[in-house]
């Protein structure tokens, strides 16, 4: 007796040989004069029209093909010409880059500036203030400020 899956592999091998002998045993035999399916003149001409679209879908697939080639070597061409542009623009962006820079240490040195005037500022308030209370406080010397 023999097992189930055996079975099922063997006929799938079966009709799979069977399939694959059916397709090679018939060869095509397209523009073949001694081809029998061609001898009459309607097969001869759906034959022909056949070749003919064919040969049109791959003129328009070489066109489109061709229209791509093209556009991509425009613009290698462009970006090859633009160069000139792209060095320009690489320029002006140094230059900018160098004014930023300078203009971020004059804000840099300008806050140092400011943050020590603020704190002149800050300690002779105090000492202003301190010389108000002692003025207050009757050392008459401390008035003068």
């Amino acid at each position: 007796m023999r097992h189930p899956l055996f079975t099922a592999a063997l006929g799938a091998l079966a009709c799979a040989t069977t399939t694959l002998a059916g397709t090679l045993a018939a060869p095509a035999l397209a523009d073949d004069p001694r081809d029998p399916a061609m001898r009459n003149a309607e097969a001869r001409a759906r034959d022909a029209a056949e070749i003919r679209r064919l040969n049109r879908e791959q003129a328009a697939m070489v066109a489109r093909r061709d229209a791509q080639y093209a556009q991509g070597w425009e613009a290698w061409r462009d970006a090859r010409d633009g160069r000139a542009d792209y060095e320009a623009a690489r320029a002006d962006y140094a230059r900018d880059m160098e004014s930023y820079a300078r203009a971020r240490r004059d804000h840099d040195a300008n806050e140092a500036a400011y943050a020590a005037a603020r704190s002149d500022y800050e300690a002779d308030m105090r000492a202003w203030r301190r010389d108000v209370e002692a003025c207050r406080a009757g050392y008459r010397e401390h008035c003068a400020r």
